[in-house]
């Protein structure tokens, strides 16, 4: 009869067995095996000596079934580690400086000057905007490329705390947690650089600061300087309340200012002298309200008055339209343009005015590519679920609480691979635009609370603290090891490239921006 300082032994061993066993057998061999101790303590000794034999063969058949960690990963992990103090930093600086698209001065700097103190050859300012730049190292081919951002959202400053309080007033913040991307791509690149350096890997990685993602669509113009072209892949990430690899696409949109202008009079004394441009403005937008009825139920538009006139007793001669059109194609979104010219055009004609209609800026749609994602599914299996902290709960369930929703905690396991949706979820990026030039995977990682509502100061509070530093790290491991993968792997490579030219088809990218160059501010 087995004894209860047996089963104390055993218990035991199950702990050790914890710390020293990869993370990714945890489910397949450590939970069984404390399931089987608690179960049979209520058993009889036969009972228990069946439930102890069959305990090791399901042990060894998991252990078997599971496959070692290669050298060069182990690598990448140990590297992420040993940075991780150093990543947390970055992300911390830039989450303080909070900086709009175009303005991340200093972000860019820190991250940028981190890079070359790392031995990466820094190119900074490319694409003609100042906030841009490109770290590399290495030589030759394969060359696998990795993005940053590291814009915040205007209006969103916020501390990191579970209670909303300002950090400063009327300050941007990072909603979108741009402050952890850039960080734990840098550290990712890290990783594939020491490789490369001790001889381990051949090849070049190259990391891309890329900023004005929240607007100004920076990697456009960057696409447009054909910085993009010769990368053999490329990887991203971004903060998410789930772990996994995307299957999902993103919207296409474009970016347009519609302006009228006619003629000003005295609204009660003589308005049949004046020509309305803000009449024209309103006709326009009832013309789009009318075409809703006559779209593809994947199209979004969406306006903002942003001239309209100053006093009600002037005619008003001026006023503008900001427009984005989105669908979940690149050629719906072209249909629904289209649509949009006439419609201004009629606007003007009935309230007897000149018009004009700008284009911003365009972005086309996410490229998927289920072969990257199966590659990064596995790793990211590999690197193993995110743990939480009983104070990083009670931050979760407090922080949603005070929002206003449901309090559901945090979900740090890691989703297995989804089917790709026929119509995209709300959004858009312009790593669409990166992603019809070159193979592109992109991984989503838990950052905030379950189900968190993105672009508010929930996610600003969670990305200042250690709930969107794990979700920071497990990304820069998930991608260093998917990127082993694939400066090893020749095969992989060619797959992954001939998905691409299949799902790319005969689109032929062009960038949808005005031909001017990037809209830098003057102070700048």
């Amino acid at each position: 009869m087995m004894t209860y300082p047996v089963f104390k032994y055993l218990y035991t061993t199950v702990n050790v067995c914890k710390r020293v066993i990869p993370r990714s057998l945890n489910q397949s061999i450590l939970n069984p095996l404390r399931i089987l101790f608690i179960y049979s303590m209520t058993q009889t000794s036969f009972m228990r000596t069946c439930l102890v034999l069959f305990l090791a063969m399901i042990g060894l058949h998991s252990f078997a079934q599971t496959p070692s960690i290669s050298a060069n990963k182990k690598s990448v992990l140990n590297s992420v580690e040993k940075h991780q103090e150093e990543l947390i930093n970055l992300s911390n600086q830039v989450w303080g400086f909070a900086e709009i698209a175009m303005r991340e001065n200093k972000s860019a700097k820190v991250l940028a000057d981190y890079a070359e103190a790392q031995g990466f050859k820094v190119s900074r300012g490319v694409a003609k905007i100042p906030t841009a730049f490109i770290a590399e190292y290495g030589s030759g081919k394969p060359i696998i490329g990795i993005l940053g951002e590291f814009d915040a959202l205007p209006g969103l400053s916020q501390k990191a705390q579970p209670t909303k309080e300002v950090l400063k007033e009327g300050e941007p913040g990072h909603g979108c947690g741009h402050n952890m991307f850039g960080a734990g791509s840098l550290g990712a690149a890290v990783a594939i650089k020491e490789l490369i350096a001790a001889g381990k890997l051949k090849g070049t990685i190259r990391f891309y600061g890329t900023p004005a993602e929240e607007d100004l669509a920076g990697k456009v113009y960057m696409a447009r300087d054909g910085l993009f072209n010769d990368l053999d892949v490329c990887l991203d990430w971004h903060p998410d309340f789930e772990n996994k690899a995307n299957m999902q696409s993103s919207q296409a949109v474009t970016d347009y200012s519609i302006s009228f202008k006619g003629k000003s009079a005295h609204a009660a004394a003589d308005p049949w002298n004046g020509r309305s441009a803000l009449d024209a403005a309103e006709l326009f937008a009832h013309g789009m309200n009318s075409l809703r009825e006559h779209v593809k139920p994947s199209v979004r538009m969406h306006y903002v008055y942003t001239k309209a006139g100053k006093v009600p007793n002037v005619i008003p001669d001026e006023a503008a339209v900001w427009l984005w059109i989105r669908d979940s194609k690149r050629s719906g979104v072209a249909d629904v343009a289209e649509r949009m010219m006439d419609i201004a055009k009629g606007a003007a004609l009935m309230a007897g005015v000149q018009y004009e209609v700008k284009l911003n800026s365009g972005l086309y749609e996410l490229l998927l590519n289920e072969t990257g994602a199966k590659t990064l599914q596995n790793n990211m299996n590999l690197v193993g679920p995110i743990s939480y902290t009983k104070e990083e709960l009670d931050f979760a369930n407090t922080i949603m609480k005070e929002y206003g929703m449901e309090a559901k905690g945090i979900n740090g396991g890691i989703k297995p691979m989804e089917q790709t949706k026929e119509t995209p979820p709300g959004g858009s990026t312009d790593v669409g635009d990166v992603s019809y030039l070159v193979p592109e995977i992109t991984l989503l990682a838990t950052t905030a609370p379950n189900d968190a509502p993105w672009h508010s100061w929930v996610v600003v509070a969670c990305g200042g603290m250690s709930i969107g530093h794990k979700g920071m790290l497990f990304a820069s491991k998930s991608l260093g090891t998917t990127m082993v993968d694939l400066f090893e792997n020749e095969q992989l490579r060619k797959d992954i490239r001939e998905e691409f030219i299949k799902r790319k088809g005969n689109e032929v990218w062009k960038a949808m921006l005005p031909d001017a160059p990037p809209p830098v501010p003057k102070d700048q």
